[in-house]
């Protein structure tokens, strides 16, 4: 079969794995999108991915916490999360590997790149937690690091919108969805797609970025297979 990308970088919010209960995990969402993990690893698309947190801590609550303590917790929910996401795809005999950027030697393997790009060589799923491993940068910016690190062909970036759109389609019922658009007009624009730090290194690294949305995870297929799905950014 055909397949539109050989390694690839899939990019869950840690809210993608609630579901809708809006937070922890929810174990029939967590199981679709692992089996469309495996669909893809079947057709032989190395694949790493990248998760988020915000489904057990987001922000500094009432920002009375210090930051950097706060990003700490964050990334420690990330890790909740890979582990959540090995388990699953291990069920599904899938080999996989958890890094994480800040060493948890009993739980993970410490992110060493040369180990992340052997374990996708040979078939393994690669999740990377923790993101960058330091405060003030989002697992959006430890997408487009592990991606340019591990030379990923595109990032998955998923989403509960399908796509990029001039305003908050939830809130603005005239926002125009783009097919496609560039990192140079997200950021001048100031469109809440990443992070202006993630955006920058996804375009100054021409990695280019397929957004869409995660509610029907068959999407993840789709792209694998080359249909126009979401927003392309290049």
């Amino acid at each position: 079969m055909d397949i539109a990308y050989k390694r690839i970088l899939l990019k869950l919010s840690g809210e993608a794995l609630a579901g809708e209960r809006k937070n922890g995990i929810d174990a029939k969402t967590l199981g679709k999108i692992c089996d469309k993990v495996k669909e893809i690893v079947d057709m032989g698309v190395q694949v790493s991915i990248v998760v988020g947190g915000g489904n057990f801590w987001r922000g500094r609550y009432g920002h009375e916490m210090e930051r950097t303590t706060s990003d700490y917790m964050g990334m420690l929910a990330t890790t909740i999360n890979g582990l959540a996401l090995q388990d699953a795809l291990e069920a599904r005999e899938i080999f996989t590997r958890l890094q994480t950027a800040i060493e948890m030697r009993e739980i993970a393997e410490p992110y060493i790149k040369r180990k992340a790009t052997k374990h996708l060589e040979k078939g393994r799923v690669v999740i990377f937690a923790c993101g960058t491993g330091n405060p003030y940068f989002s697992t959006d910016t430890g997408a487009a690091l592990r991606a340019a690190e591990t030379d990923s062909e595109v990032i998955l970036l998923a989403k509960t919108i399908d796509g990029v759109y001039s305003a908050d389609p939830k809130e603005d019922k005239n926002a125009i969805k783009y097919d496609e658009i560039s990192y140079l007009d997200i950021l001048n624009k100031d469109l809440k797609v990443m992070d202006s730090t993630a955006t920058s290194l996804c375009r100054d690294n021409n990695i280019p970025l397929v957004v869409f949305g995660i509610d029907d995870p068959e999407n993840i297929v789709r792209i694998i297979k080359g249909e126009r799905i979401g927003t392309i950014v290049r």
